[in-house]
């Protein structure tokens, strides 16, 4: 087919190195139903992966020189080429799932080494060596990276909860002393009201102490007024009466008063 299809020298190098890996993949699993011993099945797969690697790498660089020579080319000739690309993937495709289906099939011939499920006993030490010997370097890395990425995401996770509840109790804590400051103005406003209180009951004692001791004077003031008023009443009805003397400051009776008149006006 490479012979019949029109392409440049680079193109038609490339093209040649992709159909001798093909032909390699071809031999390769032939050879790997013939193999009973799964160590060597495992490194028969691991040097097939490295093929077909090798294969999508240069059919690659196949699909760029085929771009570059686009321009140069009729147009069924472009075409051709690019089936021949795309038959080159399908083929390609079909020994990577062909690989697909060797690997489960060593998988379920032995036990995970990093991966082991629940109910499943801590395989010895021996299995382990064991385990390990029967995978590939490339398994045994892909393995140990998975282990780490799960290892680092369940790290993750806990600094996520670790950040989480510290901030629940940042905010608790800020909700705490918020509470605890309004309590405190509360009792301050408390105390300031308990204060009045007693000041304001110790005015009202005092007040009503003065009100009494000015009762007392007034009563007394009132009691005096009506004995001199009563005194001047009883001097004015009857001047005689001797068992009342005169109060300081009043006139005498009417009839001294004229004695005293007349002896004034005597000479």
């Amino acid at each position: 087919m490479a012979t019949d299809l029109p392409m440049g020298p680079q193109l038609e190098q490339i093209h040649g190195e992709i159909r001798d890996n093909f032909r390699a993949l071809s031999n390769g699993f032939q050879k790997l139903d013939k193999i009973k011993d799964s160590n060597r099945q495992s490194k028969q797969l691991e040097e097939l992966t490295g093929k077909m690697r090798e294969c999508k790498r240069l059919i690659k660089e196949f699909d760029r020189e085929l771009k570059d020579e686009e321009g140069r080319n009729p147009p069924e000739v472009n075409k051709q080429l690019n089936d021949e690309k795309q038959s080159m993937i399908k083929e390609l495709n079909s020994y990577v799932a062909l690989r697909k289906t060797y690997m489960n099939t060593l998988g379920n011939k032995r036990v995970e080494l990093f991966d082991m499920g629940a109910g499943v006993s801590e395989p010895t030490a021996d299995e382990n060596v064991q385990v390990a010997s029967s995978m590939s370097n490339q398994e045994l890395i892909n393995a140990g990276t998975k282990t780490m990425d799960e290892t680092d995401q369940a790290i993750e996770r806990t600094k996520k909860v670790v950040e989480q509840t510290l901030e629940v109790g940042t905010q608790t804590a800020v909700t705490l002393k918020g509470q605890t400051d309004q309590m405190g103005r509360i009792v301050n406003e408390l105390d300031t009201i308990n204060f009045s209180i007693k000041k304001a009951s110790q005015l009202v004692k005092e007040i009503g102490r003065q009100v009494a001791t000015d009762k007392c004077i007034m009563l007394f003031l009132f009691l005096i007024v009506c004995g001199v008023i009563a005194i001047i009443i009883v001097k004015v009805v009857n001047p005689n009466n001797k068992d009342i003397k005169d109060i300081p400051g009043l006139a005498p009776p009417a009839p001294t008063r004229r004695l005293l008149w007349a002896a004034e006006h005597f000479d």
